[in-house]
C-alpha cells in the first residue's frame, strides 16, 4: 500500500524456433515490461561480441498496411452506425453504453492470420468499395451543382443562355465583376486596345458592382485580361453550364433533391453492411494491433545464429510465474538470468503501484502530478483519504454533495464500464460527494439555509459548535489543525525518503527542523497559558525555536531562515477550506434570499421568477463551487503536501500485454 511493487530485471534466452510461442505467451499474460536490451549489452563488452541486434519480423510492414485498411473500414462503418444520432442518443451512450461482445478468435501464426485478415477485408471491402464509389460520385455531382448554382446567382440578371459566354473557336469571352465607379474608365481603356472587341455590363445584386462581359478575338484575350486586372476586377469562371441562370438554379435544386434521396438509399445499404460487419471489423482491428505489437517487439531483442535473448522488468512476486510460462512455451529450451535492482540507482525502474480497491482510483490524481519513484513511499492512500475530505470541506453542502455523488454513480454505471479513467473518476466523485453530504449536514449546509429560510425547520443533524456561519472561528481552527497534521505526515514521509537515500542534511533542513519548531511553539504557548510551568516552558520553547533556526542555517545556509515563512504559508494555506466553505453557503444563501424576496414582493409572476432564480442560481453556484473544490483539494495535496517529500519518477510499469476488448482466445 505504501510501497510500490518490488521489481527486478529478467533476461530470457531461448532458441529461435521457440521465440514466437514465448512472445505469444508473454503477450497474453501481460506479466512483464519488455525493454530494449541494446543499452545493457553495450555495457557488457564480452556479451556484445556474441550477439547482434534483432529486427522486427518481415510481416510488420504487411500488418501495418492491413491495420491502415482496417482503420479506414472501421471508421466508415462506425460513422454509418452513429449517423443520425441526436443529443438523446449521445447522452444515452454516455449513461448506458453498449458493452462490447468479445469474439472468440483462433490462435494462428502470423502468416495464417494475415491470410485470414486479407480474406475478411476483401470480403467487406468488396461491399464497401462499391458503396463508397456511389457516395463519391454523388458528392462530386453535388459539388458541381452547387458551383453552378453559385455561378447562376452571380449572373442572375442575365436573360440569356450562359453557354453563349463560353469561348468559341476564334473568340474569347471574359466575364467578371467590376466596381461601378471604374466602369466608364475600364470601357475606355478596353476600347483603345482594338476595334475587334465587344463589351457590355449588367447590374449585379451588389449595387456597388456590375457584371462586365468582354468578347474579343483570342489574340487580344491576354491584353484584355491584363487591362482588367489593373482595376478592381473579379473574374467569374464560366463552367460547363447551359440555360439561363433561373433554369440552371431550378434544374440544380431538382437534381440536388434527387441526389439526397439517392444518398439516403446508398447510406441505408452501407448501414446494412455496418450492422453485419462492424463487430467483426473491430475484432479484426484489435487482432491486427496485437499481432503487430508481437512482431515489432523482436526489435528490442538480441540474437545469435540459433537463439534470441530478451530483457524485461518483472514484479518480484511474478518472477516464478514468468519462468514457468517461458519454460512451458519453449518446451524447457530456455535459460534465465535475474538482475536485482535493490540498492542500485533506481531512478529508471518502472513502478507498479499496489493499492486496494478504495485507493486504486486515486492513482489517477497522483499520476496527474507525476509517477511515483521506485522505492519512494506511495502517497496514494493519503490522497485517497484527504482529497475527498478536502473536497467535501470546500463544498460543505449536503444537496450539492448528493448531486456530485449521483454524477459519480452515473459515470460508474455508464462510461465507467468501458473506460478505466471514467470508472476511477466515478469513484472519486462518489467519495468526495459523500464527504460534502456529511459535512453539510453537520454544519447546516443544505442548499444554503434552505430548510430554515424556506421550509421553516432546522436540520436535526446540525452540530451547533461547528455551524458554518455562526462559528467560522471553530471551522478555521479545524482547518489549520488538519493542515498541521497533514503537513507533518508529509515531513515524516520526506524524512524517511531522505534517510533512505542518504540525504541526512536534507532531512534535517527540510523536515526534522519543523518538528523542533512546532515543539518550541507549543512549549511557549503552554508556558504563557499555564503559570505553573511559566518561564520553564517558555525558556524551553525559545531554545527549541533557536535550535530550529540553527538546523535551517546548517542545512540551507543563512537564507534557510526564510523557510520559516514558507512553512507558515503552507500551514495557513489550509484556511482556504474555511473560505470555500463559507463561499458555497454564502452564495447559496444569497440565491435563497433573492428567490424569497421575488416571491414576496412581485405580484403574480413573482413565484415564477423566484423559481427561475432559485434553480439557475443554485446550478451556477454548484458548477463554480464544485470546480473550486476540485482544484483546491488538488492544490492542498500537490503544493502543500507533495512539496514536503515527493521526488517523482519517470516511468510506470507498462505491461507487454494483448488488448482483449473485442476478442478472446480459445482455450
Amino acid at each position: 500500500m505504501f510501497k510500490t511493487a518490488r521489481m527486478r530485471k529478467i533476461r530470457i534466452v531461448t532458441l529461435e524456433k521457440y521465440v514466437a510461442p514465448t512472445v505469444d505467451a508473454l503477450h497474453e499474460q501481460g506479466l512483464v515490461q519488455i525493454s530494449d536490451i541494446s543499452d545493457s549489452i553495450q555495457q557488457d563488452p564480452e556479451l556484445a561480441e556474441l550477439v547482434t541486434p534483432a529486427k522486427a519480423t518481415p510481416y510488420t510492414g504487411k500488418l501495418s498496411s492491413l491495420l491502415m485498411k482496417t482503420n479506414g473500414i472501421s471508421e466508415l462503418l462506425g460513422n454509418s452506425l452513429s449517423e443520425g444520432h441526436g443529443i438523446k442518443d449521445t447522452l444515452m451512450s454516455f449513461i448506458s453504453p453498449d458493452l462490447p461482445v468479445q469474439k472468440e478468435v483462433e490462435d494462428l501464426d502470423t502468416e495464417a492470420f494475415i491470410a485470414k485478415a486479407e480474406e475478411t477485408l476483401d470480403q467487406v471491402g468488396s461491399k464497401t468499395h462499391v458503396i463508397e464509389g456511389k457516395l463519391a460520385a454523388l458528392d462530386s455531382e453535388t459539388s458541381e451543382l452547387k458551383s453552378n448554382k453559385s455561378l447562376a446567382r452571380h449572373l442572375s440578371n442575365f436573360d440569356m443562355d450562359l453557354a453563349l459566354l463560353k469561348d468559341s473557336k476564334y473568340t474569347s469571352t471574359t466575364v467578371g465583376r467590376i466596381n461601378v465607379e471604374s466602369a466608364s474608365e475600364i470601357k475606355t481603356k478596353l476600347s483603345n486596345l482594338t476595334d475587334e472587341l465587344d463589351m457590355f455590363t449588367v447590374p449585379s445584386d451588389d449595387k456597388d458592382y456590375e457584371i462586365i462581359v468582354v468578347v474579343t478575338l483570342k489574340e487580344f484575350s491576354d491584353d484584355v485580361y491584363a487591362t482588367l486586372r489593373k482595376f478592381d476586377f473579379e473574374k467569374i469562371e464560366i463552367g460547363n453550364v447551359e440555360g439561363t441562370p433561373q433554369q440552371i438554379i431550378s434544374n440544380a435544386d431538382a437534381r440536388l433533391s434527387a441526389i439526397e434521396s439517392e444518398r439516403a438509399t446508398v447510406k441505408s445499404e452501407l448501414r446494412v453492411v455496418a450492422e453485419q460487419w462492424d463487430d467483426e471489423i473491430l475484432a479484426l482491428k484489435e487482432q491486427i494491433e496485437n499481432e503487430k505489437e508481437k512482431n515489432e517487439i523482436l526489435s528490442a531483442f538480441v540474437q545469435t545464429k540459433d537463439a534470441y535473448m530478451l530483457e524485461a522488468w518483472v514484479p518480484v512476486k511474478d518472477t516464478e510465474k514468468v519462468e514457468q510460462l517461458v519454460e512451458k512455451s519453449s518446451d524447457g529450451h530456455c535459460a534465465f538470468e535475474l538482475i536485482e535492482v535493490e540498492g542500485t540507482d533506481d531512478e529508471n525502474v518502472p513502478i507498479l503501484q499496489k493499492n486496494g480497491w478504495y485507493s486504486k482510483p486515486f492513482e489517477y490524481l497522483v499520476d496527474m502530478y507525476s509517477p511515483v519513484r521506485y522505492n519512494e513511499i506511495d502517497p496514494t492512500i493519503f490522497v485517497a483519504i484527504m482529497f475527498p475530505l478536502f473536497f467535501g470541506f470546500c463544498l460543505t453542502d449536503a444537496v450539492y454533495g448528493l448531486v456530485v455523488s449521483a454524477i459519480g454513480v452515473v459515470l460508474l454505471r455508464g462510461m465507467g464500464k468501458v473506460n478505466k479513467t471514467m470508472n476511477a473518476f466515478g469513484w472519486i466523485l462518489i467519495w468526495s460527494g459523500l464527504w460534502a453530504v456529511i459535512l453539510g449536514l453537520i454544519t447546516n449546509g443544505f442548499i444554503g439555509d434552505f430548510p430554515e429560510r424556506i421550509m421553516g425547520f432546522r436540520l436535526p443533524t446540525v452540530f451547533a459548535p461547528v455551524e458554518a456561519f455562526k462559528h467560522p472561528d471553530t471551522i478555521l481552527i479545524i482547518a489549520i489543525a488538519i493542515g498541521v497534521v497533514y503537513t507533518n505526515i508529509g515531513f515524516i514521509i520526506g524524512a524517511i525518503d531522505n534517510f533512505r537515500y542518504g540525504n541526512k542534511k536534507e532531512a534535517i533542513g527540510s523536515q526534522l527542523c519543523w518538528f523542533v519548531l512546532e515543539a518550541g511553539v507549543i512549549l511557549l504557548a503552554i508556558g504563557y497559558l499555564m503559570p505553573a510551568i511559566g518561564m520553564i516552558g517558555m525558556a524551553l520553547g525559545g531554545v527549541l525555536i533557536l535550535a530550529c533556526i540553527g538546523m535551517l542555517v546548517y542545512a540551507n545556509g543563512a537564507y534557510g531562515v526564510m523557510d520559516i515563512f514558507g512553512f507558515m504559508g503552507d500551514v495557513l494555506s489550509y484556511a482556504r477550506l474555511l473560505a470555500l466553505c463559507l463561499a458555497t453557503g454564502g452564495i447559496a444563501m444569497t440565491v435563497n434570499i433573492l428567490a424569497q424576496m421575488l416571491d414576496n414582493m412581485v405580484p403574480f409572476v413573482g413565484i415564477v421568477l423566484a423559481i427561475f432564480i432559485f434553480i439557475f442560481g443554485h446550478i451556477a453556484n454548484f458548477a463554480f463551487q464544485v470546480l473550486g473544490a476540485f482544484i483546491n483539494a488538488l492544490r492542498l495535496n500537490y503544493v502543500e503536501f507533495f512539496s514536503q517529500f515527493f521526488m517523482g519518477g519517470k516511468n510506470k510499469f507498462e505491461a507487454f500485454k494483448a488488448n482483449r476488448t473485442f476478442t478472446k482466445t480459445k482455450h
